[in-house]
């Protein structure tokens, strides 16, 4: 079963909990929306990686308000986005490690013969198709910065 089929599925289930099912079909509502806005955007039907990529944008979206959302002592929206990112997380691939992602890194900066800092920009546009919905893009970028540096 796809991903979008996955969403329809999980949407039905969630309408049939009623209450303990509203934030799940409040988060799978929207991913939809996005979904089919970027349908709408690009004039056609994504294929199952562009879904992966809605969603992660939607979670990297919730992540990047948290920060703002604590610091104005709004703990609230800080709860509700954290359960939010839970449930997003359950539609992408499984998250890759620090340490998987030290490897793959290392292999790129050995393949793209990256010597320091100013070839950031060519290890991580090799890098990021292979860790593209299943890593954080500022990790990756953290990680790379350090190996580079060393």
């Amino acid at each position: 079963m796809g991903l979008e089929e996955r969403l329809l599925s999980d949407m039905k289930e969630a309408m049939k909990a009623r209450e303990e099912g509203k934030e799940r079909l409040s988060v799978i509502r929207m991913v939809r929306s996005a979904i089919k806005n970027a349908e709408i955007a690009k004039g056609r039907k994504l294929n199952e990686d562009e879904i992966i990529e809605v969603v992660a944008h939607e979670m990297k979206q919730r992540r990047d308000s948290i920060p703002e959302f604590a610091r104005g002592g709004r703990e609230d929206l800080v709860a509700k986005l954290e359960a939010e990112i839970r449930i997003l997380q359950e539609y992408l691939p499984a998250q890759l490690g620090e340490e998987e992602i030290r490897r793959l890194a290392s292999d790129t900066i050995a393949k793209v013969g990256a010597t320091g800092a100013r070839d950031l920009g060519k290890v991580m546009g090799a890098l990021i198709p292979q860790t593209k919905g299943r890593a954080d893009g500022r990790l990756v970028n953290k990680i790379v910065r350090e190996l580079l540096e060393q």
